[in-house]
């Protein structure tokens, strides 16, 4: 835990400088395939464990309400990102973990709802959790678009998952707010395409 060791000032000095090592055209690939799946009308999927899947609940509640202009709430012709986080249904979770093992809790929800076409994004800071392995296994099989959200070494999910958003360091902590805030910046990316504004307006072009 860096943190344990470090002032706030060398903390968020840390986190800067590994701002500066990510590759950014990996955000920017993950931007593209959710606001593919808005144009096509596909299903976006996210889970994950722990911080990450307070992460997963967050993102998906951005993307669900935040992709939308306030002045078109009230508008029903306006196409909607389908967007569901796996971490969200509580007693599902629990009947698929009591009754036959949480390494199915994510995977059994997406034989449920799933098609070719969809995405899945799945975060894992280690890589190697076992429930989120079972379900990019799963969703490559089906057709789906899976993309690897990962920090340390990326694990086993860095190579399993079609597509990588990867922060290489070695601090949960750290790794999981870098996450969210690549999230946000995807958020405002799919916004803009969405509603055609900022560097995505027409007149940009």
């Amino acid at each position: 835990m860096l943190g344990a060791h470090l002032s706030p000032q060398n903390y968020l000095e840390r986190c800067a400088r590994e701002f500066e090592q990510l590759d950014l055209s990996q955000t920017e690939r993950l931007a593209d395939e959710i606001y593919r799946a808005w144009r096509e009308g596909k299903f976006v999927f996210i889970c994950g464990n722990g911080g990450s899947g307070s992460n997963s609940s967050h993102f998906c509640e951005d993307l669900g309400k935040s992709t939308l202009d306030p002045a078109d709430f009230t508008n029903d012709e306006m196409p909607r990102l389908k967007v569901l986080s796996l971490t969200d249904n509580t007693p599902y979770i629990l009947a698929w973990g009591n009754d036959e093992g949480f390494d199915r809790v994510f995977v059994e929800q997406l034989k449920n709802l799933a098609s070719p076409g969809d995405v899945l994004i799945a975060i894992s800071g280690s890589g190697n959790s076992k429930n989120i392995l079972a379900a990019v296994e799963w969703a490559n099989r089906r057709g789906l678009a899976t993309w690897g959200i990962t920090g340390y070494s990326g694990g086993k999910l860095k190579d399993l998952a079609r597509h990588n958003l990867h922060v290489p360091l070695d601090d949960m902590g750290m790794v999981e707010s870098i996450h969210l805030l690549l999230f946000h910046w995807v958020l405002n990316d799919v916004y803009a395409r969405i509603n055609q504004v900022g560097r995505h307006a027409k007149s940009a072009a």
